[in-house]
């Protein structure tokens, strides 16, 4: 099953219910090499219904003693595409990254982030 790390809202209960249609099982991690950044949300309405004007975001750092505390998440296929779709709204871009744990596990960064 392919592993999904988080550092923002799929680690909220709500969100997960209402993506995945039930709660997931994770254990803390961390991304070495990034830093916090956000992202403006375009969309007055959207930012209006979260109540914020950013999203969280992930930016590499260049710097491998930097890290992004999270959560990874066993997700199977089917579930890794709904995350897709869910973060398709803030146009995230799904990469694949080594965790501190030494997991290979995919995230979403701004496409403008790629890098």
């Amino acid at each position: 099953m392919p592993l999904l790390f988080s550092y923002g809202s799929l680690q909220q209960d709500h969100v997960q219910l209402a993506t995945f249609g039930r709660l997931l099982q994770g254990w803390p991690d961390a991304l070495a090499g990034f830093q916090p950044s956000l992202v403006a949300i375009e969309d007055p309405g959207m930012a209006a219904a979260l109540g914020r004007s950013h999203h969280a975001n992930v930016r590499r750092s260049g710097d491998m003693s930097s890290r992004v505390e999270g959560t990874v998440f066993e997700v199977s296929e089917a579930e890794l595409i709904a995350a897709d779709e869910y973060e398709r709204v803030a146009r995230y871009s799904r990469i694949a990254a080594t965790l501190v744990s030494g997991r290979q596990a995919w995230l979403y960064v701004s496409a403008a982030d790629r890098g």
